[in-house]
């Protein structure tokens, strides 16, 4: 298989189980404040990875010469997975999960400034197109004025997600994915402790078990789109994120009984084409 085949069936892979967590994360919401659902999720996911990582590379398997850029990354991608959490307590998972996905349009941009990669004068037009799409999922006509906070919060996450993303890139390709994911959770688990120890509910043994799985999902996705990134150039692979519409889609169908409307028809086909159509500007990976 070439880089661009096994990046693109580790980022569809990663986006099935993600949507599986937004799914558990939208479940668990009513139950948890957001800053402990986001440090549970953090040290669940290091219980996970951290065997995993022993039994493989031993304790020579956590030696980098990253260690600033991994706590970037976490402290980066933490706030992300704040923003995301928040924005999945009042939107549908199909729109929170469009929201996420406006990420790429902020990839190219990111790279251009901090990596120099070329870009072309498309992605401006793509972009706007994009963001065109969110104002239609948003449907500013019917939309009360406390959703913004929640759309905001989820386009916030977007940024910090894509910057977090190219962080992974700029380590390169002598980072092992186990590696990466380790240290995110590591020093994700030490920046959420404070705030969740302050709001902290002893969870319930359902929600134990909830949040297993959530850590279960989390650390498997985190993997793979971290094998995913780190293979293969960040502009060249985050149309295939766009698979996880229909995983959201079907969750929120099934599990919380949300329909999909045609203001988020609409906005997916915008979102998803201006994507698709950025990407197909970029050069395929040699």
């Amino acid at each position: 298989m070439t880089a661009l085949q096994r990046g693109a069936a580790c980022v569809m892979a990663g986006e099935m189980l993600l949507a599986i967590m937004g799914a558990i994360i939208k479940h668990l919401a009513p139950e948890l404040p957001n800053a402990e659902l986001v440090f549970l999720r953090n040290v669940l996911g290091l219980a996970v990875i951290t065997p995993v990582m022993l039994y493989r590379e031993g304790i020579g398997g956590l030696r980098t010469r990253h260690l600033r850029f991994h706590f970037m990354r976490a402290v980066i991608g933490v706030s992300a997975m704040y923003c995301y959490f928040f924005s999945l307590q009042k939107l549908a998972l199909t729109e929170a999960v469009l929201l996420k996905l406006t990420a790429p349009f902020f990839i190219p941009v990111i790279a251009l400034l901090w990596l120099r990669e070329s870009t072309s004068r498309t992605i401006w037009l793509t972009i706007a197109i994009g963001f065109a799409g969110v104002l239609v999922i948003l449907d500013p006509a019917a939309a009360r004025l406390q959703d913004y906070l929640f759309v905001a919060a989820g386009l916030t996450g977007a940024l910090l997600g894509a910057t977090a993303k190219v962080t992974i890139r700029r380590m390169g390709v002598a980072e092992p994915s186990g590696r990466i994911v380790f240290y995110f959770a590591f020093f994700g688990s030490l920046v959420t402790a404070p705030a969740a120890v302050a709001v902290w509910q002893p969870p319930s043994t359902a929600i134990w078990l909830w949040m297993a799985a959530l850590a279960l999902c989390a650390t498997l996705a985190q993997m793979l789109i971290t094998t995913a990134y780190r293979i293969a150039p960040a502009g060249q692979i985050g149309q295939f994120t766009y698979s996880s519409v229909l995983f959201a889609a079907l969750l929120g169908w099934v599990f919380f009984l949300e329909p999909v409307t045609e203001s988020q028809l609409l906005g997916c086909v915008l979102i998803v084409g201006a994507g698709l159509f950025n990407l197909r500007q970029r050069r395929p990976i040699g």
